[in-house]
């Protein structure tokens, strides 16, 4: 999965960028509000992360100008600012979370499951049809009852079929949804990785629409 790490701090910002690769996210890292504005017009992020102190433009005007133009990508705020009253605001305006600062990287990272549980309509951690499904706190797939594991980019591309079984994503689709800026991708990337895929899951778990892109067969 592709997140959006919005955070002025270097030392933060890398650390943040090395757990969140090890924890098998794809993550693009900006430091200033208005680069924000152009990376979320780009699009193809499962979550953001903000910080609300930043230069050029405060992480409460990059927040309300993407709600007022419809974005509804899920934005989680890290953030030192502890007053209930900014809290409030920072939510009204939007956000689907607030994490203060310092936090632990299992709660960041179990927030982050939540918040794209709830854009996708989950109340649990599982989701998908009832032959394929995926386990968002595991990474696993689970194929007719049984267990796969899977790699960060098997996760990511099944994850964005899944979302909505029976949709045809496109080859650049599930690129966006898969790897960050400055990822060398290959023409055959994404036919490589459901190849694989297909032999761990069988070879109708995903299927090609010609000329169009591919998409999982909904129950």
């Amino acid at each position: 999965m592709r997140a959006l790490l919005v955070e002025d701090d270097e030392m933060i910002g890398r650390s943040l960028m090395h757990a969140l690769d090890n924890a098998g996210w794809s993550v693009d890292w900006v430091r200033d509000g208005a680069l924000a504005h152009s990376a979320l017009a780009d699009g193809g992020y499962t979550c953001v992360l903000l910080d609300l102190g930043l230069p050029k433009e405060d992480g409460t005007e990059v927040l309300r100008r993407a709600r007022k133009r419809g974005d509804a990508t899920p934005v989680l705020v890290l953030t030192a600012r502890d007053g209930l009253d900014h809290r409030i605001h920072t939510l009204d305006l939007g956000a689907d979370d607030y994490l203060l600062k310092p936090f632990e990287l299992r709660e960041l990272l179990a927030r982050m499951r939540a918040v794209v549980r709830r854009r996708d309509g989950a109340a649990h951690s599982v989701i998908g049809t009832a032959a394929l499904q995926l386990d968002l706190t595991t990474r696993d797939v689970i194929v007719n009852g049984v267990r796969e594991v899977l790699t960060a980019r098997e996760f990511a591309l099944l994850h964005a079929l899944l979302e909505r079984p029976g949709a045809i994503l496109s080859r650049e689709q599930l690129e966006d949804r898969i790897y960050g800026w400055g990822e060398e991708v290959t023409s055959n990337a994404i036919d490589v990785l459901i190849h694989g895929m297909r032999r761990k899951l069988g070879a109708e778990a995903i299927r090609n629409v010609r000329g169009l892109g591919w998409r999982v067969v909904p129950a």
